[in-house]
């Protein structure tokens, strides 16, 4: 029987996403696609399914890890037989090895290396962009080689921006930049060219590599500026370079212009918060930039002890207080959706000027024709609720008032005005607030609506909502619906411009023109941002939904 290592496989760009389950155990049998650990990043939950089948041996990750792609889980005895030859080989071709007879002979052995080398050192290799978990083409926001430079595997080559997320694009081997196919602002996708390296023979190269602590010995000795000079002006190139690369990494440096040494996860916080990464003093290896950093900036700027854009917020900071002083407490992590939820409305309240509108809609008839439509909801298997309706009045009103199916571009000085329907809708799960995203709402029947809706929010539930399917919402809709309340200030989920707010349906007297009768009211909060969307456009479009809500039949007009 043969064992194989399972790892973590592409996962879109994501960075340390938390195991918040292991579905396995050691002894259980797997097939081929069964899920082994459920993984959750900031912003979706996903299952990671087996690669091949077998009996598991060995689990490798535990709830609480932080994994990243081609960290190992588990590990798995498949069903292939295995020959005893290999192994056996294996020790002949060690008993060689250890023998003396090569080490006692130096000089012939870098012979035979530079003979092989020679065909394999000038071969010129396109490299192309990998899997990125999408199909959409993506931007380039840095450029972080030039021609001429020297990589090693795994150094970045660019950073691609998401609608999600940014993530760095490494090099797949060794090597020197010959040319680049890309620029800032270029959009790409998957096996797009990106550069051509020039590759050299790895394994042979060994040799020269102890030859070179004659350089390694006078750097610890040069601590003058001299020294380097001395150093820079010998004939081995690759030698300046190196002292060259080091003050690159200091925060001065990078103030004036340099590399600016920070992963994707940072460069999207940094974004979401306003910062200038080129004002943070990076804590992490070689100067590099890390979350904290970031937030220690900020927690100094609000503080009116740092520079930079955050520091003109003048909010003053929430003082510590010790609770426990006061009685008992119970003190919980938050988690990672908990977080981000708080970053993303704590950045919309700051961004967004809200403003929100309230009004009822009349939707006993709504109610009626829901109660005639139960028995073949039933015979479908699905449940007829108002938030179909409420869907589908939306979508129509969306059409007819595109200033709340807009957003503001990133220059501040353009509407981007959506020739689709994408409406998210909030959903309460144990872990947190998601809000799944249903695409061509103006498209779907109300019964299509009630499966889809249905279907996402039991995911969402379960934590099996891919990051896909929270991506690209036009507009939202967040409903208390029996919990309670007459009315709330939703928050706007930008960089939409609008959010409808549902709360408990109330039966309340109405006057007819003769006498008041009991009606069934919807009470709607309408919240927007102002920026793009004044009190005309919110109250035309509220007043159209409400009238949409109170007579269905003008959804078919």
């Amino acid at each position: 029987m043969a064992k194989e290592t399972l790892t973590v496989p592409d996962i879109g760009g994501a960075e340390d996403a938390e195991v918040i389950e292991v579905s396995v155990a050691v002894g259980d049998t797997v097939e081929l696609e069964q899920s082994l650990i459920v993984l959750e990043s900031d912003k979706a939950s996903m299952e990671i399914p087996a690669e091949a089948a077998g009996t598991i041996v060995e689990v490798l990750a535990k709830e609480g890890d932080n994994l990243k792609e081609g960290d190992p889980i588990v590990v798995v005895e498949t069903g292939a037989a295995t020959t005893a030859e290999p192994p056996a080989a294996e020790p002949e071709a060690a008993a060689p090895g250890p023998a003396t007879p090569e080490p006692a002979a130096p000089e012939p052995e870098p012979a035979a290396p530079q003979a092989e080398a020679a065909p394999a050192a000038a071969a010129e290799q396109p490299v192309l962009v990998p899997d990125i978990g999408t199909d959409e083409a993506v931007e380039v926001i840095e450029v972080s080689v030039a021609p001429g430079d020297t990589v090693e595997e795994g150094d970045t080559l660019i950073v691609l921006e998401s609608d999600k997320a940014s993530m760095e694009m490494p090099a797949p081997f060794a090597g020197e930049i010959v040319s680049l196919s890309v620029k800032e602002g270029d959009q790409v996708k998957q096996d797009d060219p990106v550069a051509v390296m020039k590759t050299e023979a790895a394994p042979q190269p060994a040799a020269p590599e102890p030859a070179a602590p004659e350089p390694a010995a006078p750097e610890p000795a040069a601590p003058e500026p001299a020294a380097p000079e001395q150093e820079a002006g010998r004939a081995p190139a690759p030698v300046a370079p190196a002292p060259s690369a080091q003050p690159l990494t200091a925060a001065e440096d990078i103030k004036g212009g340099g590399q600016i040494y920070a992963g994707p996860a940072v460069r999207k916080l940094a974004r979401e918060l306003g910062v200038d990464l080129n004002a943070v003093r990076g804590s992490g290896p070689k100067d590099r930039i890390v979350k904290e950093d970031v937030q220690e900036f900020v927690k100094r700027a609000l503080q009116g002890g740092g520079a930079g854009p955050a520091s003109g917020a003048g909010i003053p900071p929430i003082p510590e207080v010790d609770f426990a002083k006061f009685g008992p407490i119970d003190t919980q992590p938050m988690s990672k959706i908990d977080k981000v939820t708080a970053a993303n409305m704590h950045r919309s309240w700051l961004n967004v000027p809200h403003v929100t509108q309230y009004d009822e809609a009349d939707i006993t008839e709504l109610e009626a024709f829901r109660a005639e439509m139960k028995a073949e909801g039933e015979k479908r298997g699905t449940r007829l609720t108002p938030l179909p309706f409420i869907l589908k009045a939306c979508a129509a009103a969306l059409k007819d008032n595109p200033k709340l199916n807009c957003s503001i571009a990133a220059d501040g000085e353009h509407f981007v005005f959506k020739q689709y329907v994408h409406i998210g809708m909030a959903v309460d799960t144990p872990a947190g607030l998601v809000v799944p995203v249903i695409r061509d709402v103006d498209q779907k029947s109300l019964w299509e609506l009630a499966q889809e809706t249905a279907d996402l929010a039991a995911r969402a539930k379960d934590r099996k909502l891919k990051s896909q399917e929270m991506q690209g919402g036009c507009f939202s809709i967040s409903s208390l619906g029996n919990i309670g309340g007459t009315g709330f200030t939703p928050l706007v989920n930008a960089p939409e411009v609008a959010i409808l707010g549902v709360s408990k349906l109330a039966v309340k007297p109405v006057w007819n023109g003769s006498e008041f009768e009991p009606r069934k009211m919807l009470p709607l909060c309408l919240s927007y941002d102002h920026r793009a969307v004044n009190g005309a456009d919110g109250g035309r479009f509220i007043t159209q939904l409400c009238s949409l809500l109170a007579d269905i039949r003008r959804l078919l007009l």
